[in-house]
């Protein structure tokens, strides 16, 4: 067997793009938003056009001189990469051809800058759900009919291209940014051993998180999200945010704003029913950005020190 290989698609291409995704649209119907008789009857030009359409990049996996998968990313609008087309043939599933197209298409949505890549999937396509959850999507909420079969449900998924779970090397860099800043300095100190084990902690907590912002390879903020199971407000779970930091030199640029729409969008993927937090009473700037973002200053906080 020849070794799989995933080649982009060019422009003069037009036969192997109609051949493989007419043969999808014929064996799973009911995974696309189009049709095999509508799709059958584009002109050549319909083809083309797909192929060089910019801010978009067809991709197949070839084995044994046969196109066995189809993936297609697309910019949707600056910094947003919507995933469309995926397919794999029957003979060539579970042999990680899907994987291989979702790391071709990550990585050209990175080389275009791209913060995240969506997708719709449908309900009842438990395998491909499995497929993009495994990966790191997450369910963003929306649902919709299906357009080619309004009986089936559709739901969309976002995978973050920014937003990270944090690792051991990225620790230092946390410490650094939490303590740039006047009241959190004293409390949290220099980076040392106490770090390292708190670190630990948080990873081995599947209720804890530690996230960072990554951004041209460099970490520039971080925040922690826990989830807290509850008996009040009829069992729900709650969505704890903690430690809220954005480097200096990326404030005012709505990175703090797409942090916490991006932390809300995991909440609900949790099944959280409502996110909480405290600020410092001396955070004016920070009360107003949580108030922008619709959260209410509804209770009263009390903290004891116990060391």
């Amino acid at each position: 067997m020849q070794e799989l290989r995933i080649e982009r698609l060019g422009a003069d291409e037009t036969d192997r793009l109609r051949a493989i995704r007419l043969r999808a649209l014929a064996d799973a119907p009911d995974a696309f938003a189009s049709t095999h008789a509508k799709e059958s009857a584009f002109p050549e030009d319909k083809w083309a056009e797909r192929l060089v359409a910019p801010g978009s990049a067809w991709f197949v996996a070839t084995s044994d001189g046969q196109d066995t998968a189809l993936a297609c990313g697309f910019e949707e609008h600056p910094g947003h990469v919507h995933l469309v087309s995926m397919w794999v043939a029957p003979e060539a599933r579970g042999q990680g051809q899907a994987d291989r197209l979702l790391d071709e298409v990550v990585a050209w949505a990175r080389a275009r800058d791209a913060e995240e890549i969506g997708l719709w999937a449908v309900d009842a396509n438990t395998a491909a759900r499995a497929l993009y959850t495994r990966r790191g999507f997450i369910p963003s909420g929306k649902v919709m009919a299906l357009p080619s079969n309004p009986d089936l449900m559709e739901s969309h998924y976002v995978l973050s291209l920014v937003f990270r779970t944090a690792r051991a090397a990225d620790v230092p860099v946390i410490v650094a940014l939490i303590t740039d800043d006047a009241i959190s300095a004293a409390r949290t100190g220099e980076y040392g051993d106490d770090h390292r084990a708190a670190f630990e902690a948080i990873d081995a907590d599947p209720n804890n998180e530690l996230i960072v912002l990554e951004l041209k390879g460099e970490v520039v903020g971080t925040m922690q999200l826990t989830y807290i199971p509850g008996i009040s407000r009829r069992g729900a779970t709650r969505l704890q945010v903690e430690a809220v930091r954005i480097a200096a030199h990326l404030r005012g640029q709505g990175w703090g704003r797409k942090m916490m729409e991006w932390a809300h969008t995991r909440g609900r993927a949790r099944g959280c029913a409502m996110v909480q937090l405290t600020s410092d009473k001396r955070r004016e700037d920070a009360h107003r950005f949580y108030r922008s973002l619709g959260y209410a200053q509804s209770h009263e906080g009390f903290k004891l020190q116990l060391d």
